[in-house]
């Protein structure tokens, strides 16, 4: 284990702390070969409960596997990110066990079918305005404050991979996203698989003068008719 800070130091108690907690970690992993934990305070946070960060990276074969979080002291954060750490190993560990085909989940789309969808108009104009209660006045003053809204929108790019479908859903979950960019190595086509419930994930693609297409099917389902041959 490797323990690194920013703006501040590690002490041996909190060095202790860790190393007896990450004895969990080879309990679920087996192929570690590293363990990167990296703590960051922010002196001048706005927010006091959220000035230091906890990065925790798991390096083996394959995708390295991170968490982080923030909060008031390396302790809790530390606690916070080890916890969505545990839970990511976890689900890698899980999805093993769905490939060897010792543990078959139903599908939250199989389960949820015979339910109403939910019927929603609201805008994000309406989400904004609604958020709190406000006199008729008002409303027409927030109508002209859109403009200044207080929603961000970010922009990040990375280098385009091609990859399966299959290992786009293990590096999302490797990395603790919702979702996971990638070109589809079987298609070509610019594709994101995100997290729905419990073991359904969905994957949207775009393709150029095609219209809709869906389907289901097993996670890395080619590879287990491979192994009945």
């Amino acid at each position: 284990m490797n323990i690194s800070a920013r703006n501040g130091a590690v002490s041996d108690r909190f060095r202790e702390y860790a190393t007896e907690k990450i004895e969990k970690v080879s309990q679920l992993a087996k192929k570690v070969q590293r363990l990167d934990l990296k703590v960051t305070k922010q002196p001048h946070a706005r927010n006091a409960d959220n000035q230091v960060s906890v990065e925790i990276a798991v390096v083996g074969t394959g995708p390295a596997i991170r968490a982080e979080a923030h909060a008031a002291d390396k302790f809790a954060a530390f606690d916070l990110a080890f916890g969505k750490l545990l839970e990511q190993l976890r689900r890698a560990r899980d999805r093993r066990k769905v490939h060897h085909g010792r543990h078959a989940p139903v599908a939250v789309h199989e389960a949820t079918a015979s339910l109403p969808p939910a019927a929603s108009n609201i805008t994000l104009a309406d989400a904004l305005l609604n958020a709190e209660p406000t006199p008729e006045s008002q409303r027409s003053e927030d109508f002209e404050a859109l403009e200044a809204s207080p929603v961000e929108i970010r922009r990040k790019v990375f280098p385009a991979e091609q990859m399966s479908a299959d290992d786009a859903v293990d590096r999302m979950e490797l990395v603790g996203h919702p979702f996971y960019l990638y070109i589809d190595e079987e298609t070509g086509c610019h594709s994101v698989v995100y997290r729905r419930r419990g073991w359904s994930y969905g994957i949207i693609s775009l393709e150029n003068g095609s219209g809709p297409v869906e389907g289901t099917r097993s996670y890395r389902d080619s590879e287990r008719e491979s192994e009945k041959v």
